[in-house]
């Protein structure tokens, strides 16, 4: 099945790629230099001109950006556009309450639409499918990114959200639904869902899952296509370079095409930031080469991955990334949720607890359980079981605020949360989400 949204550059030759990468390189760092003070400023502290960045070659001189940059930069530092030229933001939840919130112009929005219409044709949507969008609309990037990809296709669009199953799968039957978009567990628990209300694949038209946002292996792949009668197709994306659609599976999955066009794409060591060849593991740093409101140079979005140029059986010549391989950092994604142990250490000490915890994860049905652990103070702990119950109901309410999800909170007593001499054990994940 070698079906392709825009054949011409999906199909190009590595030198036409380059070419088309090199000329926007050098337009783009002079528009950030030009207008974006912040990372002016990162260049001038490295004493990096636009006139040196000839082309992607030329990219190991720029300065990195990373998430830190990005909160100190919250909300208008890295804005590449005047306000009046933009009209939509995404937002991602941050480490400690402060969002990155990514800026985006009409042609962003074009752009975007474009990539994640090459990811719904590479599953074999055309325009006579119904895809219906189960990913969460709003801030979260999963919901819009799909929904304006599935229009350029010219696909009949299901803007349905995430939740309210029955439904989903009320309408997934009375219309017909056969390409599916949502975070991988969701789309377990349709199958799930499905089954207990005594249907079968048989009793729906899905062909096709296009599932990102959170990380899954082939285990749970199997188990998807099996429950849903499909072929599950991943898709890659941050907030902070566009959303789904930066990367994307073909027929062939072997990893996940990069809309090079787009994004150049980097591996570097994350303990000495220099770049390593393509086979080599590392984390992964994008570049925007043509995002106009919120253009990232050198992102690294602490993934670690593999980069490869091996000759794919659908014909596009895009570079893949296998699936991330875990991150250079401590940020554990929950039901499509990015958490940081920073956050839950902020609401402890906010609501008066100590700073000794424990985050417990696992997979239980395809769907994240989430279990914090802390300690009571020898004062706290002299409360009641019912003062206890209460107050680790509080506790989970602060946490959903801060989070965005629910923890399923634990009030233990003092001392018995082992300690460690070195750096302290946060989180124990049992989650098997790595083959």
């Amino acid at each position: 099945m070698n079906n392709y949204y825009q054949k011409e550059i999906e199909t190009a030759s590595p030198e036409e790629i380059r070419a088309i990468q090199n000329a926007k390189i050098v337009h783009q760092v002079a528009h950030v230099y030009a207008n974006v003070k912040y990372y002016r400023d990162l260049m001038d502290a490295k004493g990096v001109k636009p006139e040196d960045i000839k082309s992607v070659d030329d990219i190991c001189k720029l300065p990195f950006l990373s998430k830190a940059d990005l909160r100190e930069a919250y909300p208008y530092g890295l804005l590449g556009m005047p306000l009046s030229e933009c009209v939509r933001i995404h937002s991602t939840s941050g480490t400690t309450g402060k969002r990155v919130v990514a800026f985006y112009t009409q042609h962003d929005i074009d752009l975007w639409d474009d990539c994640v219409a090459r990811a719904i044709v590479a599953a074999g949507g055309t325009k006579e499918d119904v895809c219906q969008i189960a990913y969460g609309f709003g801030l979260f990037t999963g919901g819009a990114g799909l929904n304006g990809g599935s229009h350029k296709v010219g696909c009949l669009t299901l803007p349905m959200s995430s939740g309210n199953t029955e439904r989903q799968i009320a309408f997934m039957r009375d219309l017909g639904a056969t390409i599916l978009c949502c975070t991988p567990s969701y789309a377990a628990y349709i199958g799930e869902t499905l089954k207990e209300m005594g249907l079968t694949p048989d009793d729906i038209q899905l062909k096709a899952g296009i599932f990102g946002a959170e990380p899954w292996t082939e285990e749970m792949r199997r188990d998807i296509e099996k429950s849903l009668g499909i072929k599950a197709y991943d898709i890659y994306g941050l907030t902070e370079t566009s959303g789904p659609g930066v990367a994307f599976e073909c027929s062939e999955q072997t990893g996940m095409h990069i809309n090079e066009d787009h994004f150049y794409a980097e591996i570097i060591d994350p303990n000495t930031l220099e770049p390593l060849p393509y086979g080599s593991k590392g984390e992964l740093v994008f570049t925007s080469l043509d995002k106009e409101a919120f253009p990232l140079l050198r992102y690294r979005t602490r993934d670690i991955c593999i980069l490869n140029r091996c000759k794919c059986g659908c014909g596009r010549t895009f570079v893949k990334m296998c699936k991330p391989m875990g991150r250079s950092d401590d940020m554990l994604i929950i039901r499509g949720v990015n958490v940081f142990p920073s956050q839950i250490e902020t609401v402890l000490l906010e609501q008066g607890y100590t700073p000794n915890y424990r985050i417990e994860l696992d997979r239980v049905n395809n769907t994240d359980t989430f279990d914090i652990y802390v300690e009571m103070s020898p004062e706290q702990f002299g409360d009641t079981i019912k003062e206890v119950a209460t107050k680790e109901k509080e506790l989970a309410s602060a946490m959903k605020t801060m989070l965005g999800i629910n923890p399923k909170m634990h009030l233990v007593a003092p001392k018995t949360i082992e300690r460690s001499e070195g750096k302290a054990v946060r989180v124990i994940d049992k989650r098997k989400l790595h083959d």
